[in-house]
């Protein structure tokens, strides 16, 4: 089965929330470098996540460029690539656009990956023209603590996830332990591990930036249910 989905938002059914990782989708789409000059070249890959398999790092099963660049993608050993073309066939594709002269030039990716057995589509925005680099994340606090560090999370009981962000920055967290009452575009938010939700599984958040860059960290994630004796 063929689904498609915007790289701007999981791919997922409507009965199924945005923040949940214990689905088959694909997350996020990157392009790295996502804007580049004549002649880079720039790498294609997602964050995916699946039921059984949790949150991966993925390079695309099929990936194609909409008109006047369609030849700009490429498949190597390493995956799929962007190349950008010379100054001379950019120059030709602002005319065909009717952009001005130097003017950055944005051409969609199509991007097939399989997820879980599912065969999914995402598209994705490239920039040429001009420089720009993916965003890195800034530091996740999870109970006020580092994630690499954090002890399980408190059980039924709403825990603070805090990162430190340009606020011109989206984003987006999504977890397989526990869940998220809210999670639009939330620098602060709240995860709560409610009685009979998982106790184990990851946690992840997505920073896009206002010009297409996109980045990810994600972490193994558990709580502690509360047991009753007699």
């Amino acid at each position: 089965m063929l689904l498609a989905c915007s790289a701007l938002l999981a791919c997922a059914t409507n009965a199924d929330p945005g923040w949940q990782l214990r689905h088959d989708r694909i997350i996020a789409v990157r392009v790295t470098p996502p804007h580049l000059l004549a002649g880079q070249v720039a790498e294609i890959d997602a964050l995916v996540t699946s039921v059984d398999g949790g949150v991966a790092v993925q390079t695309p099963a099929a990936a194609s460029a909409a008109a006047p660049l369609a030849g700009i993608v490429s498949q190597s050993g390493s995956g799929w690539q962007v190349t950008a073309p010379d100054e001379a066939t950019l120059g030709a594709a602002r005319a065909a656009l009717g952009l001005a002269d130097g003017a950055v030039i944005s051409v969609q990716l199509s991007t097939t990956f399989v997820v879980g057995g599912e065969t999914l589509v995402a598209n994705k925005l490239v920039y040429f023209g001009d420089t720009h680099e993916n965003p890195e994340p800034g530091a996740v606090t999870v109970d006020g603590a580092p994630p690499e560090s954090a002890s399980p999370v408190p059980f039924d009981t709403d825990v603070a996830l805090r990162i430190s962000e340009d606020a011109a920055n989206t984003v987006s967290w999504l977890t397989s332990c526990g869940s998220f009452d809210n999670d639009n575009n939330e620098h602060a938010a709240l995860l709560h591990v409610k009685p009979g939700e998982s106790i184990t599984g990851q946690l992840a958040v997505v920073v896009r930036d206002p010009l297409g860059g996109v980045g990810w960290q994600t972490w193994p994630l558990s709580s502690h249910a509360q047991t009753t004796t007699p």
